[in-house]
């Protein structure tokens, strides 16, 4: 066993999402969204380098000692799969660790709107899932792919950085990718991923042009794509991958992309206030004919309103999850006001309301 074990166990018994080891501090949990010290000695730079290089492939160490980070997985059998990055810092090394459950939970589990349930029956066309870091995107996303996995009978590849939840072949074929040991980059694997037969591809993180370029011709020509970025709202999506390409071309890949989108899901995690845990409100937006027109014209600050009016088809707004899981008294009022969007509407649920001097 490995001496860096006993801390994911810790991490494991006491809920956390995140474990940060770094040179010079008390090791650190990330417990319901909130950081708390272990009762543990500071990690010195020596020590703490010594017990993450035992956990490390050698290709993986020689990539840390030659750019200053890396990423890969890690596994305890029986336990669960950890996601690390190494980092060099002023004081010496430093690591954080994220815990992927080995059991996926289901759409049903995690208490996702049925239409996001439903977007594991899509026969073609490109479904982002979107939000800030640790906003629980893999965890949605791996819960829609679990659904393709036991209903359809059909080809599912996966394309990561490194390889989190890992699915087994049910009804489904499934073939998980690690850039950097199966293939060279996102970019590789998506060009050789259109020889291989897939039905769905899930892109881990839609990076750079090229990668968001290959993933919309995939959608494009009959693949069910399912990718990730690092954005708040579903009409600052489609803005990101529109503006991702230059300028000359913007106007030909909004015409594509109204062809090709199918959703964006955008979600924050929130802390329960019922019982332990975390929860998330989702932003909906279904690639109605409305919202392709919205998209094709270059209109994208239109999409809230049309979020609004889209309720029959599965849509909403974050607001709108936001405030049903306040008035359902499962988050508190202060969280739901710090996320929110439009602010003023939850004023009212707070018994100070905070003045923000930067309104002026």
């Amino acid at each position: 066993m490995a001496q860096i074990d006993a801390f994911f166990k810790l991490m494991h018994e006491q809920g956390a999402s995140d474990l940060h080891l770094v040179s010079g501090q008390q090791p650190i949990l990330r417990i319901r969204g909130e950081l708390e010290r272990v009762k543990y000695k500071a990690m010195e730079n020596d020590g703490l380098k010594a017990m993450l290089y035992e956990i490390a492939p050698e290709n993986k160490v020689k990539v840390f000692e030659e750019t200053g980070d890396v990423d890969f997985a890690y596994e305890i059998p029986g336990l669960a799969r950890y996601r690390a990055n190494f980092f060099q810092q002023k004081y010496g090394v430093g690591a954080v660790f994220r815990e992927i459950p080995s059991d996926i939970l289901t759409c049903d589990q995690l208490g996702l709107p049925p239409v996001v349930k439903r977007l594991a029956t899509l026969p073609r066309g490109l479904v982002l899932v979107t939000g800030p870091t640790g906003s629980g995107k893999s965890t949605t996303l791996a819960a829609i792919v679990h659904e393709a996995n036991i209903t359809r009978r059909e080809h599912i590849l996966t394309v990561e950085d490194p390889i989190e939840f890992v699915h087994k072949s049910d009804k489904a074929i499934v073939n998980h990718r690690e850039v950097g040991i199966h293939t060279k980059s996102f970019t590789a694997a998506l060009r050789g991923a259109l020889r291989e037969d897939p039905d769905i591809i899930l892109v881990g993180e839609m990076r750079d042009l090229e990668t968001i370029s290959l993933a919309i011709e995939a959608a494009s020509t009959g693949h069910l794509v399912f990718g990730t970025l690092h954005t708040s709202s579903a009409a600052k999506t489609v803005d990101r991958v529109i503006e991702v390409f230059p300028t000359n071309q913007q106007e030909q890949i909004r015409n594509t992309l109204s062809d090709g989108l199918r959703a964006v899901v955008a979600q924050t995690l929130f802390r329960r206030r019922d019982k332990k845990g975390r929860v998330a409100a989702l932003e909906i937006m279904i690639a109605s004919a409305a919202v392709r027109n919205l998209i094709r014209e270059g209109k994208t600050f239109q999409i809230p309103s049309m979020l609004q009016t889209g309720k029959k088809y599965g849509m909403q707004t974050l607001d709108d999850a936001i405030m049903e899981l306040l008035k359902k008294k499962i988050i508190l009022a202060d969280d739901a006001y710090t996320k929110a969007n439009e602010k003023q509407l939850f004023l009212p649920f707070m018994k100070n309301p905070p003045s923000d001097f930067t309104e002026v």
